[in-house]
């Protein structure tokens, strides 16, 4: 076996857990969205109307992109699919980059594998097939979601090429900022500036008139451009394959040359004395992760803000009966108006804080990992206390973003005019806690019970109940599995009441998991990376 063939094995496999995950949310989106259209539009009477209302909605086309065929079930798959998975391939492929060149830097590992007869170049070449082999995976799955629904084979694999194509293309970004960066977490943070670029500039062109040519400027807008289903574009895939070569083009020479652990980001190696924070380990874990709580601010902020603005253009005139009953089963009957479209996109809010919180219990590993623990547990400082201040700490960042959704969303809609009180909309966002702080409780006893598996745990239940709210009503699946996902009871404020029992219920399970897990985490052995 090769050098290069021996390290892009243990490249994939070293991330097999989340690309799996990844290939299994992409195989169920693409085949429950068509099996969804066909059984709420089986005639062309009902697929007529659903295009006159949705077509050119721009509530929805912030979510979807510009629909080019509604009236069949491959246009309908193209445009709901691919324009919205199309946003998780883009960081799926960063992460799978910054995982596979900057991460292995960090932990040490690269330099372990440069101490064997491997060159850099061979190794480089095994990292980065590792991640093309993941993206290939990704790509298989896509298209196998669409085959096991009966949609056309050939044209089945061009729509997944089409939605997997950002992938490869921010995994040339993921690999010129692994080169940048001297870390792994600032190589993330410059790849998702990246990635929220890119998909603002989609937003733009796909909302505002006049703007259109601005798909031809970012990758998510290339991926609506080859037209999948509706008039096929094949030559539009060259500019994902130059972008990418592109790319790394530049990545890899820097690779090559420069010293392992290092990065062309000027560090500073000496700094003026700054002990702000450091009063604790509470306060010393706000200051590592105030940059990220930062990010999840003006991402979910503006994201809000846009919600707020588009709710505007919401309108039921046209929605068949169908369509009406499929929503019923959702329990979003109500999503038609603007405040109804707001309630709904604030589910959508419930997934961003829970993974917010999610995040957290993994950075709270990653410090676990890196054996900074060891270092500070040998001060007077116990692992209740600290356990409990990030667990404390995960609270009030959460607290924070949905305070900020709440507010945004209402700054936006009033903005346009739209009649949705303020005192609402902070309900709204209050809403969002208890299921992501339950959510919170989980990953932290997944924390305290099997370390290494934290973020898989946490962010895997976190999707999988999430998808299963979206799309289990809709599959006819029995009550009683839909009730196992959080979400389910959750309501839609300020569309719905809200569910004062539900919400001290998973209050009270958030509250005894993370009590179960500071009591389980005081007795354990740390563990190493």
């Amino acid at each position: 076996m090769s050098a290069t063939s021996a390290v892009a094995r243990r490249t994939f496999a070293d991330a097999r857990k989340r690309t799996f995950a990844f290939a299994y949310f992409f195989a169920a989106v693409a085949a429950v969205n068509v099996l969804g259209y066909r059984k709420s539009y089986p005639d062309l009477a009902d697929r007529i109307k659903f295009a006159r209302s949705f077509g050119g909605n721009k509530a929805v086309r912030l979510f979807y992109g510009v629909p080019h065929d509604l009236l069949s079930t491959g246009g309908y798959a193209a445009w709901r699919v691919g324009g919205l998975m199309s946003i998780f391939a883009a960081m799926y492929g960063l992460l799978a980059a910054v995982r596979a060149l900057r991460a292995e830097e960090d932990a040490g590992r690269a330099e372990l594998v440069l101490a064997n007869p491997v060159g850099r170049a061979a190794a480089l070449r095994g990292a980065l097939a590792g991640v093309l082999g993941g993206i290939a995976l990704l790509w298989f799955a896509t298209w196998l979601g669409f085959v096991v629904t009966r949609l056309a084979v050939g044209p089945s694999a061009y729509l997944a090429l089409a939605t997997v194509s950002p992938a490869a293309v921010f995994a040339g970004v993921g690999a010129l900022t692994s080169q940048a960066a001297a870390s792994r977490r600032v190589a993330l943070e410059l790849g998702s500036v990246a990635v929220g670029a890119a998909l603002l500039v989609r937003v733009v062109a796909d909302t505002t008139g006049g703007a259109g040519w601005l798909r031809w400027v970012t990758p998510l807008g290339w991926s609506e451009q080859m037209r999948a289903f509706a008039g096929a574009r094949p030559a539009v895939l060259l500019l994902p394959l130059i972008a990418t070569a592109l790319l790394l083009a530049v990545a890899v020479p820097i690779a090559l040359r420069r010293d392992v652990g290092s990065g062309l980001l000027p560090e500073r190696d000496s700094a003026p004395p700054d002990h702000r924070l450091l009063g604790s380990p509470t306060r010393l874990a706000l200051r590592l992760e105030r940059g990220s709580l930062l990010g999840w601010l003006i991402g979910v902020g503006l994201f809000a803000f846009v919600i707020g603005i588009v709710s505007d253009s919401v309108s039921g005139i046209g929605i068949s009966k169908n369509l009406q009953q499929q929503l019923a089963k959702l329990g979003v009957g109500q999503v038609l108006t603007p405040s109804g479209y707001i309630a709904f996109s604030f589910l959508f809010f419930i997934l961003a804080v829970a993974l917010f919180c999610c995040s957290q219990m993994a950075a709270a590993y990653h410090d676990e990992a890196e054996q900074r623990l060891e270092t500070l547990f040998s001060l007077p400082v116990s692992r209740t206390g600290w356990l409990a201040g990030r667990l404390l700490l995960a609270v009030a960042g959460a607290a924070a973003v949905a305070l900020c959704a709440g507010v945004l969303a209402w700054a936006g809609a009033k903005s346009q005019g739209v009649h949705v009180s303020f005192g609402d909309l902070i309900e709204a966002g209050a809403n969002t806690l208890p299921a992501s702080l339950l959510f919170l409780g989980i990953a932290a006893l997944a924390f305290a019970l099997v370390p290494r598996a934290t973020a898989g745990i946490a962010y895997g239940l976190t999707t999988v109940a999430f998808v299963w709210e979206l799309f289990g009503a809709l599959l006819g699946a029995p009550a009683w599995t839909l009730a196992l996902s959080p979400f389910h009871h959750v309501a839609l404020v300020p569309a719905q009441s809200f569910r004062a029992g539900a919400a001290v219920a998973m209050l009270a399970i958030a509250a005894a998991t993370s009590a179960a897990a500071v009591l389980i985490f005081e007795r354990r052995d740390l563990t190493g990376p």
